[in-house]
């Protein structure tokens, strides 16, 4: 879905899937800044590539690297990780 968003007070049309355009919404909430700066910061570091491709990137590695799932609070993404983390098996 393409969508018009404000980066350095330029307006700009970027096309991203739903599921993209939902996760980005939700981490910058979460990071308690608009939509805008955080594209905008995703832009300003994106070495090479287009936007769209800078923002999948973007989303994916904050996935990976143990934010939370799409759709899920701060605090269902930590319980997640705590509860897979490998069992300690102690001898008795």
């Amino acid at each position: 879905m393409k969508r018009s968003i404000v980066i350095a007070g330029h307006k700009t049309s970027v096309s991203l899937e739903d599921a993209f355009w939902k996760a980005l919404k939700e981490i910058a909430a979460a990071r308690h800044v608009t939509l805008s700066d955080l594209v905008s910061t995703i832009d300003s570091e994106r070495r090479h590539g287009n936007l769209s491709s800078a923002i999948r990137l973007f989303v994916l590695d904050h996935f990976r690297s143990g934010g939370a799932r799409p759709g899920a609070t701060a605090h269902e993404g930590t319980m997640e990780r705590q509860q897979t983390q490998p069992a300690v098996i102690r001898p008795s």
